[in-house]
């Protein structure tokens, strides 16, 4: 390596490849000369391969850190509300108070969808998963904003992404009302954020539903420390259907149908039916034991984390909610006591601090849904709910980015060589 170059020997030839900084994390290698001396480079799963420039989000796996436009992610879930990260995420800057004040009447006044959305519903069964719903939904936006859908028109990519954002809490809502067969419940532009979503899930015609402060704050966490992750597998994905030149709506159903598989957004419910298997507080032992043997299949769902080689700073805010609205709501619930003492072994037994096995974002998360009514599989859909900005930024971003291209990742072939073809009848 000299003069910020790299120097790959590849049989007779010595190919020179740029090395370029960031403002922190890895420097890169940029490789897109390799096609015209006749190679790629082979990285299933993308583990060293940086497929874009960004300026959102910053991760440092090892140090457990975790930025949102240089901010971190303790102190915007601590001091900002969801709405401030949305205007941040989108916008590359805090808002002043005359600028919040008027993003969130806009996010506010969009929150309606159009009526025609109810037909939708009454196409799928009950019994339908809330994922399968909200997919075909979200889709189904474009239908109805076809004369304002030029992708290269920044402000019209912008009135997109407000109105994804504002209408995707009632999109959810809707998916859990036409499941359990209660009607839908209007938006209330009276009511924050998280709160306007908890009485769209739970108020009913003959009674208000009395939404608890904690409750609400809790939940306006959770959409904070689940706005975005940098370039994770359904960003990717709203990223790569977005360089086709696809409609916002397009991407973000295509984000949502990436989020959930059980190894992305899932992970929160697969916390919640790994706390059914254990079932009580008195079988921990023998799962814990479970969990340090090599041979046996069985892993703790909700503990460690891919990314973070250390705590999961999200979790850090995350459990401080947890043990507030648990302190409140007084639940006496079996799972939940099974959660709690899951949580202090881990916190205080050797071997999760060597093997870095600390619940994470999902543990906290799951068991907070589950106190508060929310069913194991809308879990999903209030993860996809949370990251409906993340997406859109990371799809806002690119178009804003000169120089862009459709998404054509290259690969190994292992199928057979040209051969020749006989006709059936031989």
């Amino acid at each position: 390596m000299a003069d910020n170059k790299a120097i790959l020997k590849a049989g007779d030839k010595e190919i020179e490849l740029p090395i370029l900084s960031g403002t922190a994390g890895h420097d890169v290698i940029d490789i897109r000369s390799l096609g015209a001396n006749g190679y790629f480079t082979y990285d299933p799963g993308f583990m060293a391969t940086g497929s874009c420039e960004s300026s959102i989000t910053y991760i440092d796996g090892a140090k457990g850190i975790l930025l949102h436009r240089g901010y971190s992610i303790e102190e915007l879930a601590r001091d900002a509300d969801y709405i401030e990260v949305v205007y941040m995420l989108l916008h590359d800057k805090t808002p002043n108070t005359e600028e919040y004040r008027d993003f969130k009447d806009t996010i506010t006044r969009h929150t309606l969808v159009h009526d025609q959305v109810n037909n939708f519903f009454r196409g799928f069964r009950r019994d339908a998963h809330p994922m399968a719903m909200l997919c075909g939904t979200v889709g189904a936006m474009a239908s109805f904003y076809h004369d304002d859908l030029n992708i290269h028109d920044p402000e019209q990519r912008l009135r997109s992404a407000y109105r994804l954002v504002a209408k995707m809490p009632t999109l959810v809502a809707m998916c859990y009302k036409y499941n359990i067969g209660q009607p839908f419940v209007y938006p209330s532009n009276k009511l924050s954020y998280a709160e306007n979503f908890l009485n769209m899930m739970f108020s009913v015609p003959a009674e208000d539903y009395k939404i608890s402060p904690a409750v609400a704050k809790a939940v306006d966490r959770i959409f904070i420390l689940h706005a975005d992750h940098e370039q994770n597998a359904s960003t990717s994905t709203v990223r790569l259907a977005g360089s086709s030149g696809a409609n916002p709506y397009a991407c973000i159903a295509a984000g949502v149908a990436s989020l959930w598989g059980p190894a992305h957004g899932g992970a929160n419910e697969a916390c919640l039916n790994m706390l059914e298997e254990i079932g009580s507080v008195d079988r921990i032992p023998e799962f814990i034991a479970r969990a340090k043997d090599k041979a046996d299949p069985f892993r703790l769902m909700g503990f460690g984390h891919r990314v973070y080689k250390n705590f999961d700073p999200r979790a850090t805010v995350m459990r401080e909610s947890c043990h507030e609205v648990l302190a409140e709501l007084k639940i006496d619930d079996p799972l939940l006591n099974v959660a709690m003492e899951l949580e202090r072994i881990a916190l205080s037994d050797p071997y999760f601090a060597e093997k870095k096995l600390f619940p994470n974002v999902d543990f906290y998360s799951g068991i907070i849904l589950k106190a508060i009514g929310i069913p194991t599989n809308m879990f999903t859909c209030i993860f996809a709910l949370a990251r409906t900005v993340g997406w859109v930024s990371h799809w806002h971003e690119m178009l804003s980015q000169p120089g862009q291209k459709i998404g054509r990742p290259r690969q190994l072939y292992t199928g057979e060589a040209q051969r020749p073809y006989s006709k059936i009848e031989k």
